[in-house]
């Protein structure tokens, strides 16, 4: 979900500061193919429209365009997905460099740039880039547009995020709370963003144990996207989810199983059964199932996970090693640590190549 938004975004920032006609119609009808590949998962041939796309860029406009930055992060952002991160790095500081270049270092479009290549830190665990990154994508967002702007709070979710993933939810949730407060403002109370802080708020705190002010906000959260979205839309998928574990975190396995079902039913229904979206339900539900001492249950989710991120991933990508040493473990209780031996051996020698 974070790709897909954030590339959206860089797309309507890039697209307003373009002059009329700057580009025809073959670059932006690969980028628009690129995306719809990229949402049904594709991602090998979406990799292959908006490499067609850069070049197009490149020849018609030059080196230094607003378009071939959005290429170039299209293509990052496809690169992290695949867990190709030393290329998405170097294709996010591209991106970045022609921004800067084109528009200068200070445009608010820059922002989402940076902000891009900081989350991709914080993946890999380099949170000392990764704040510096997000600290500075704010100001930028903050001197360019002013202090309560929506763009204004991304930044300050991405900045809280990265405080998030430390376990430093003291310094995280006095951004979750200003970056909530700017888009009730901003976008009304009934807006998808506004859900979206909500579910980053109450994920902090059930973080730190605090289910009974987590749930309400996630209750809230569910509300605005069934509301404004659909009972049947995806992000609803994604709010039932967040409340599910809140539940399961309590021990409510029962409200926690029909609540990831239904997720999961949402999402086979929008995307059918072997789409990247579905692997977040399937995993909650083998973690429930596991955590109930279901092992055939859970394994039987762990599998299916496995398959459909072997097939849109590739066999060598982290989350594979993640899905086989989940499987693992479960083999292990199960009493059969032959077969966990072998999945562990396999998982170890993705997580020994280099990413």
């Amino acid at each position: 979900m974070r790709l897909v938004h954030l590339l959206v975004s860089f797309g309507l920032a890039l697209g307003a500061c373009q002059p009329a006609g700057a580009q025809g119609d073959p670059w932006r009808s690969l980028i628009r193919q690129a995306e719809v590949l990229h949402q049904q998962g594709h991602y090998v041939e979406a990799v292959a429209a908006v490499t067609q796309a850069l070049a197009i860029a490149e020849r018609d406009l030059g080196p230094e365009h607003p378009d071939v930055a959005t290429s170039l992060n299209f293509l990052a952002l496809l690169r992290e997905t695949q867990g190709e991160y030393r290329a998405a790095e170097d294709l996010y500081k591209r991106a970045l460099g022609v921004m800067e270049k084109a528009l200068g270092a200070e445009h608010h479009s820059v922002a989402i740039a940076v902000g891009n290549l900081a989350e991709l830190y914080k993946t890999l665990g380099r949170y000392g880039a990764a704040e510096a990154l997000c600290r500075r994508a704010l100001q930028i967002a903050e001197n360019a547009l002013g202090p309560h702007h929506p763009n204004v709070a991304a930044s300050l979710n991405n900045l809280a995020g990265v405080h998030y993933a430390q376990g430093h939810f003291a310094e995280a949730e006095p951004l979750y709370g200003r970056a909530l407060s700017i888009r009730e403002k901003a976008l009304g109370p009934h807006n998808p963003a506004v859900a979206a802080s909500l579910n980053n708020l109450a994920a902090l705190h059930r973080a730190r144990g605090e289910y009974a002010a987590a749930e309400p906000l996630y209750e809230r959260a569910l509300d605005i996207v069934v509301k404004r979205l659909g009972e049947h839309h995806p992000s609803v998928a994604l709010a039932l989810n967040n409340l599910a574990e809140l539940h399961g975190a309590q021990g409510q396995y029962g409200e926690a199983e029909r609540l990831h079902r239904r997720a999961l039913a949402i999402s086979e229904a929008a995307f059918g059964p072997e789409h990247p979206d579905l692997d977040e339900s399937l995993n909650y539900l083998a973690d429930l199932y596991g955590a109930q001492g279901r092992y055939a249950a859970a394994q039987s989710f762990y599998r299916r996970s496995l398959a459909i991120r072997e097939k849109h991933l590739g066999p060598d990508h982290p989350l594979v090693a993640r899905s086989l040493e989940n499987m693992a473990k479960v083999y292990a209780l199960m009493g059969r640590p032959d077969d966990a031996r072998k999945l562990s051996e396999r998982a170890a020698k993705i997580r020994n190549r280099p990413h």
